[in-house]
């Protein structure tokens, strides 16, 4: 297979200051294939191989490797910051969750890997192994950059499986400190390595004979992108691409916690989240109340220096991103819709520069591509719904369905509306969040394939059938 051999650096412009923070050199053809060699040859090529390694010794390595990343929290805290833009002060909580992650997956891989015993029928044993896929190629965000990439890397490593990482190219200090990582626990040499690639040797990875699995979190066209370079290879795609999530205040929830759940669900990380709030609906009766609660909220952020600690909404990750979200919120306001944000309250929000203040849009409907195009910004628009019909059919009126939220004091009513949803994920009384032990997943244009839970096991193994009749039994 033909490799683009042409070596390019890899600048990542920080949306601190927009300067270069990092420039890395990019793989070329011989680091490419040199890559997947090694991975190819640790996988299977030796007699102690990963697949032949138990699975007590892969828990060991793996739990060794978090506590190897989770002890430079603080050096991880700054390059974050400088790399992506969130605010300092928020570290903790994105290595928080990659511990309770990856503690998880690891708690329950024995049971999750175990093979399938069938009940007895006289004369045949049989059982169902899970078998290891081979090479995982892992393409990796930079919104969420050590989450996103564990959800897959730990329990592709976990089930035997060797891998490689992609990360963006706004983050690759992150591969590097993954790798980083593995390499100090004492993972063997090809189990876990990265890559600093191009688009064009990135397509060209994905269709090396040797992957057997692509782990991909991204933008809608980057999914289509990996799609098509893995066609025809007849390989499993994992696809988490995003959303425009939405949530139902009724007139019976706690509308203090709902304001506070769902404006810090649409602005944390500047709103760059996949399962961030984007569209909110909120019953007639308490419409009123709900907007200028969520308002004053919202008037409360700080907007400034990733690197300052007291700063709680960072810039966006690029201009452009940020002009984006202007345009939208522009495109909006001409339609007719009300912004209830006065951006003078947050004088580093500037045009031309990734600093955006926060917003909130009223009289606003599915005309305005505000509430239907994935925003990835600090912006969230509110409508107004008379009942529970109109405003599953407005949360189920999208290209997306990752997450979706109901607030409700009523739970039985509450459930049987998520019952009623499109959606990967309903959350009750809450939002944004993804726990471990349930399946991280999406429906229409949010993707396709699972990562965590037990679940995302079974799209990083292959099920291979026993069925074994005794000798004793005649012909």
């Amino acid at each position: 297979m033909a490799l683009s051999s042409k070596i390019n650096m890899q600048d990542t412009i920080s949306p601190i200051d927009g300067k270069v923070y990092v420039s890395r050199p990019l793989a070329d053809e011989h680091q490419v294939l040199s890559c997947v060699e090694q991975a190819v040859a640790a996988y299977d090529g030796a007699e102690q191989s990963w697949r032949r390694t138990s699975i007590a010794q892969r828990k060991v390595l793996c739990k060794k490797a978090i506590e190897q990343l989770l002890s430079h929290q603080a050096e991880i805290g700054r390059e974050l910051s400088w790399m992506m833009g969130r605010p300092i002060r928020y570290t903790a909580g994105e290595m928080a969750g990659v511990a309770e992650r990856s503690e998880y997956m690891i708690e329950i891989c024995e049971q999750a890997l175990a093979p399938i015993q069938l009940d007895e029928k006289a004369g045949f044993t049989r059982y169902i192994k899970r078998d290891p896929l081979g090479v995982v190629l892992v393409i990796a965000p930079w919104n969420y950059p050590f989450l996103t990439a564990i959800n897959a890397i730990i329990p592709a490593l976990l089930a035997g499986n060797c891998v490689i990482l992609k990360h963006s190219a706004q983050t690759p200090l992150c591969a590097e400190r993954l790798h980083q990582a593995f390499h100090d626990a004492g993972l063997p040499e090809g189990v876990f390595q990265y890559l600093h690639t191009d688009h064009d040797n990135t397509a060209k990875l994905i269709a090396h004979e040797q992957i057997a699995y692509v782990a991909f979190t991204g933008s809608v066209y980057g999914g289509k992108m990996v799609e098509q370079a893995a066609s025809g290879r007849f390989i499993g795609v994992g696809l988490e691409l995003g959303g425009k999530d939405p949530a139902y205040v009724r007139a019976d929830a706690d509308i203090d916690k709902a304001v506070e759940t769902l404006v810090d669900g649409a602005f944390f990380n500047s709103g760059q989240s996949c399962c961030g709030i984007e569209r909110i609906y909120v019953a007639a009766q308490v419409y009123d109340e709900f907007v200028a609660k969520a308002v004053a909220l919202t008037k409360q952020y700080q907007l400034g220096r990733a690197d300052d600690h007291n700063v709680t909404l960072g810039p966006l990750v690029r201009t452009s991103a940020a002009d984006f979200v202007r345009d939208q919120i522009k495109e909006a306001l001409a339609q007719g819709a009300v912004a209830h944000i006065d951006e003078a309250l947050f004088p580093m929000s500037q045009q031309g520069t990734p600093y955006l203040a926060p917003q909130i849009l009223t009289h606003v409907d599915h005309a305005m591509r505000v509430m239907t195009q994935e925003s990835f910004g600090p912006v969230v628009g509110i409508m107004k719904v008379a009942s529970d019909d109109e405003a599953i059919a407005l949360m189920n009126d999208s290209d997306f369905g990752l997450t979706a939220s109901v607030f409700t004091r009523d739970m039985e009513l509450g459930i049987a509306l998520g019952d009623r949803l499109e959606t990967g994920t309903f959350f009750l009384n809450r939002c944004d969040y993804l726990d471990p032990a349930l399946a991280w997943t999406g429906v229409k244009q949010s993707g396709r394939g699972c990562t965590l839970s037990k679940l995302g096991f079974d799209y990083l193994t292959q099920p291979k059938s026993f069925h074994i009749k005794h000798n004793s039994l005649p012909a």
